[in-house]
């Protein structure tokens, strides 16, 4: 198998396990911050790139009422799940692609959101070319990532996950971002406020001061725009 195919036999086990609707507890406080920094618009059209079981796509949706939502996933299973649960959102289209060669036209979207998966993508350089010609001039690109060098807890999963990662730096991410033509290149950390539990059961920590120190270090956002002509 190709690494996509890979990918796609893999994320389809994760959906049939139910893990596709986990995502959105386990997402959400780190999500909020950046949908406030999107400041989408009523009429925007968003890709929601690596978009799972939905869950993200439906809260776009829900902002950009006189736009589109596009949410694109390699898994065919996962798509299949979103379809089923977002039915009552017109505006929201669902597709099975790579990030590699997405299914969809170039200049088109104003806002690109990917959470927790760029680091999946064999290839992140094509990625990246990808994305840049599917935005629109001044459009605006948001990834969400909670595995990078600069949380030393999540490089724990590295060798765990049943598929090849990538773990950069902060600084390696801004410089990719660069190279591939995005302006206003800014890197952010999203800590997540939810609480950790006084005691921690769990494979990826230690204990629960571990988790807590996990959560204050949070997620890296890395944004950028595409130049106008």
């Amino acid at each position: 198998m190709n690494p996509e195919e890979v990918l796609q036999v893999e994320f389809n086990r994760w959906a049939e396990e139910g893990r596709g609707e986990g995502m959105e507890e386990d997402h959400l406080p780190i999500t909020e911050p950046v949908l406030k920094m999107m400041k989408l618009q009523s009429n925007h059209q968003v890709l929601d790139m690596g978009c799972g079981a939905g869950w993200a796509s439906r809260l776009l949706a829900a902002q950009t009422p006189q736009g589109s939502v596009v949410g694109i996933d390699i898994s065919d299973e996962m798509i299949r799940r979103a379809q089923q649960v977002s039915q009552r959102f017109a505006n929201i289209t669902y597709r099975v692609g790579s990030a590699e060669k997405i299914p969809c036209e170039t200049n088109f979207f104003d806002r690109i959101l990917s959470i927790e998966s760029f680091y999946y993508y064999p290839d992140q350089h094509r990625a990246l070319d990808e994305l840049m010609r599917v935005l629109a001039p001044g459009g605006e690109l948001f990834i969400l990532i909670n595995l990078f060098k600069e949380n030393p807890y999540s490089l724990r999963w590295v060798g765990a996950l049943g598929v090849p990662v990538h773990a950069l730096s902060e600084n390696e991410y801004a410089a990719m971002f660069r190279l591939h033509g995005f302006e206003k290149v800014e890197i952010h950390h999203i800590p997540d406020p939810s609480p950790a539990p006084e005691q921690y059961s769990g494979k990826w920590f230690k204990n629960a001061a571990e988790l807590r120190e996990f959560k204050r270090i949070g997620a890296l956002l890395i944004m950028g725009s595409k130049p106008l002509p």
